[in-house]
């Protein structure tokens, strides 16, 4: 079916005009798809696994495990995109405990993973932001994302891949606050680079962007009491603050189509001027305890077309919350 050369007839009801326009209207990579007839076609499937917490409490390391069995079993993607947040919470800790996360993340992932991948950083992902709750003074050599960048093979905190004709950029989007918290948006050096970066890509070539935390969503509403003043009140840590330059960036540039993150525990997709923001829940769930609200363990499954559309669903995996 062409939606395009969908058009009512002479002796159409309401109804059934309305329904007509509001297919119409389902979405970019939908009216792409309308305006050619042939199929298609794949050129890449990958995998958003974002928010795993890993863990040796409450099994985390061992649902972590199956989630990844899953994914290479039943989607057999072509790369893995962690979103960050991969260890429980480097926050509020001393070195002993960040360690062992991070040799649990280490050999999780060379026991239980086949496929290429590639991560952001995650705010829990970053030691000794709070430092003097974190048995730290900010001295140490691994002090902020130097360590979490060393364990995740990350020689800079932003980056781009190709990936059969699609380009994909990932984002560093947690930055301290000047005490002990973050806030989420890109810096000034990182975004001058993506604007390079976007002004560099042909607009032949589809783009998908990788966060930890969203740019836009409409999830973090839901995360927490957020509208007990009578207002809405979102927090600087739920989703950028910059969200708004970001946009106007993506709408000069229209060749990008997708934005992946995780972060609030919880799923959603906004579609924004031409740009699919999709928030993909958590593999941990709720943190390993069960759902977080709604949103039950899982994860993403995108492919990506050679047209410059894509197709997405999250799934949940079985997993049952242990003491």
């Amino acid at each position: 079916m062409e939606l395009s050369k969908a058009t009512p007839p002479q002796t159409a009801s309401r109804r059934q005009i309305i329904k007509l326009a509001g297919v119409a209207a389902l979405g970019s990579s939908t009216a792409t798809l309308a305006q050619t007839s042939e199929p298609r076609r794949r050129v890449a499937r990958v995998a958003h696994l974002t928010d795993a917490h890993i863990q040796p409490e409450r099994g985390g390391d061992a649902g972590l495990a199956k989630c990844l069995h899953e994914v290479q079993t039943l989607h057999q993607p072509d790369l893995v995109l962690f979103g960050g947040d991969n260890i429980m919470d480097a926050f509020g800790q001393n070195a002993g405990r960040v360690e062992s996360l991070f040799r649990l993340w280490r050999t999780t992932l060379a026991r239980e993973l086949s496929v290429p991948w590639i991560t952001c950083l995650g705010n829990h992902d970053i030691w000794g932001w709070d430092k003097p709750n974190s048995h730290c003074t900010g001295d140490e050599p691994m002090f902020g994302k130097r360590w979490a960048m060393d364990e995740f093979g990350l020689t800079e905190r932003f980056f781009t891949r190709d990936l059969n004709g699609w380009r994909i950029i990932v984002l560093d989007s947690t930055h301290t606050d000047g005490g002990n918290g973050y806030v989420a948006r890109l810096d000034e050096p990182q975004f001058q680079w993506l604007e390079n970066q976007l002004a560099g890509v042909p607009s032949t070539v589809p783009v998908c962007v990788l966060s930890h935390i969203p740019i836009v969503c409409a999830c973090a509403m839901f995360d927490g009491d957020n509208e007990k003043t009578g207002d809405w009140r979102i927090p600087g840590s739920f989703m950028h603050v910059d969200a708004r330059r970001i946009k106007d960036l993506f709408y000069r540039h229209r060749n990008v189509k997708l934005a992946l993150s995780g972060h609030i525990h919880l799923v959603d997709r906004v579609d924004y001027l031409g740009v699919s923001y999709l928030c993909n829940g958590a593999v941990c769930g709720g943190w390993w305890k069960g759902p977080n609200q709604e949103c039950t363990n899982g994860y993403g499954i995108v492919d990506l077309y050679a047209d410059g559309t894509f197709s997405a669903a999250y799934h949940g995996f079985d997993w049952r919350a242990r003491e």
